[in-house]
């Protein structure tokens, strides 16, 4: 069994509880309240930020080429990706550009930032939750949602259809080829990284569903 599927089936029970969250349910049913997903919004923007200066630190710490391209691709996936939140943040939902992260949103980039001092290997499996289960998620709530008029469809077909395919699997096949060249102490710490990142991916989703905020 290939390191993914193995990290993947020690999330599971995480990935099932994503699921459930009343965010997700909300949007499949397009009742989500508009406040929720624009403060979503917001914070993914922060995140992506981060993101994408995780993935073009991993560029510069691989040395396969085909592998490297893949990584300063993703970085540029990334920025598109945050470009477009914006386009959306500031004209179609009419939110405020001012915004400051959550502590869940702290928590998580800081956590990915800190992964900048650890082998590649192990930077590579901290990013990959943010592939494998917005991909999962997105599938879900496609092959769930309530047909009709979604006011969150421009998302659901973002994540849901086949454009982030190519990139979720090229990803994880990076992922399996490092994990085969390390030792089994080295891929247990890419597991860990790729757990605790899932249990974040909770924490974002549900996060934004409680309009988190500092309690001081």
């Amino acid at each position: 069994m290939k390191w993914s599927e193995k990290a993947w089936d020690s999330i599971e029970p995480i990935y099932r509880k994503t699921l459930e969250l009343p965010f997700i349910r909300e949007l499949i049913t397009g009742t989500l309240d508009k406040e929720k997903f624009v403060f979503y919004i917001q914070q993914d923007s922060l995140y992506l930020s981060d993101y994408g200066k995780t993935l073009t630190a991993i560029a510069t710490r691989l040395t396969k080429p085909e592998h490297i391209e893949a990584f300063i691709g993703f970085a540029g996936e990334s920025i598109q990706v945050e470009n477009e939140l914006h386009k959306m943040l500031f004209t179609e939902l009419q939110a405020d550009r001012k915004q400051t992260a959550s502590p869940s949103c702290l928590l998580y980039t800081s956590f990915l930032l800190s992964q900048l001092n650890a082998p590649v290997e192990v930077m590579a499996a901290a990013v990959l939750p943010c592939f494998r289960i917005y991909k999962e998620v997105g599938d879900y709530i496609l092959a769930h949602q309530v047909k009709g008029d979604n006011p969150y469809q421009a998302w659901i077909d973002a994540y849901g259809g086949d454009d982030f395919t190519e990139s979720v699997r090229n990803a994880t096949a990076i992922c399996d080829e490092l994990a085969e060249n390390c030792t089994e102490e080295q891929r247990d710490l890419m597991t860990e990284a790729f757990i605790t990142c899932s249990k974040m991916e909770w924490m974002f989703w549900d996060s934004a569903y409680n309009l988190e905020q500092w309690k001081i």
